[in-house]
């Protein structure tokens, strides 16, 4: 019982750690320019939402800069996802040689960090003439969303019954029939959450957004938010924090919509 009770206090106080910045961005984002001080508040004195997201909106340009990273992440997650299966059904049920090896290469993706890949990036885009366009961050948004999708719908497809498989291959079933009606119904739920892992990660980056890009066209959300913090001292600390309480929401609305397949995925992979 002791122990019990130390995990839940210990559990709530993590809680209350991960709230706090959260608090603080909706209190201060919700507040008035003219009210503000400088000084982060704990309680709102004044409202003043709708005008700071006005102002946020129209300052950055967050209407085209949503609708890039809303494409961005769902064809870059949607095809990786598409892809890492393929990958995975290749790994785990056909005949190949050597599997542990080919996950290894393939889930090496995201074991290195993303800084190292900015360089040649830079580099082969210029020369490509592939920066500052929406092709290039298809490219590589797929390809980094890859790794991590091929890793989750692995696992969930490791758990498919080889009898299936082979009772199909006797009835004379190619392998792509074999992975369009045994493998890809059942593993739906964990292709469903490697999906919103990567249309989470595409929409929040601003690594790649602010290294190949820079022109409104091209940019994605967070990338206009990084903009909108250049201007700080114009606009004002709340207009900058409700910018980033409106580009927040969508990925949180995600989450919850869909929090009965994430965590029934996350549980058959554990």
């Amino acid at each position: 019982m002791i122990g019990r009770a130390v995990r839940n206090i210990a559990v709530v106080v993590l809680a209350l750690l991960w709230l706090v910045p959260t608090y603080l961005l909706i209190v201060n984002g919700v507040s008035s320019v003219h009210g503000f001080t400088g000084t982060a508040r704990w309680f709102p004195n004044s409202f003043g939402l709708f005008d700071n997201v006005g102002k946020a909106w129209s300052t950055a340009q967050f209407g085209p800069a949503m609708i890039n990273s809303l494409v961005y992440a769902v064809v870059s997650g949607g095809l990786a996802v598409l892809i890492a299966s393929l990958a995975a059904f290749a790994v785990v049920a056909m005949p190949s040689r050597r599997p542990t090896m080919w996950f290894w290469v393939i889930y090496a993706g995201t074991l290195f960090p993303l800084q190292m890949f900015l360089r040649p990036l830079f580099s082969s885009y210029a020369k490509l003439n592939l920066y500052d366009t929406k092709l290039g961050l298809f490219i590589i948004y797929t390809a980094m969303c890859i790794p991590f999708a091929f890793f989750v719908v692995r696992n969930y497809l490791a758990s498919v019954p080889r009898d299936m498989v082979e009772a199909a291959r006797i009835d004379g079933a190619p392998w792509w029939r074999v992975f369009a009606s045994v493998h890809l119904p059942l593993g739906r739920p964990a292709m469903a959450a490697a999906f919103i892992f990567q249309f989470v990660w595409v929409w929040n980056d601003l690594l790649f957004g602010i290294t190949l890009t820079f022109s409104p066209g091209a940019r994605p959300l967070m990338a206009a938010l990084a903009g909108l913090q250049g201007s700080y001292s114009t606009v004002g600390p709340p207009v900058v924090l409700a910018g980033a309480l409106v580009v927040s929401l969508p990925t949180v609305i995600l989450f919850f919509a869909f929090q009965r397949l994430f965590v029934s995925s996350l549980r058959t992979n554990i």
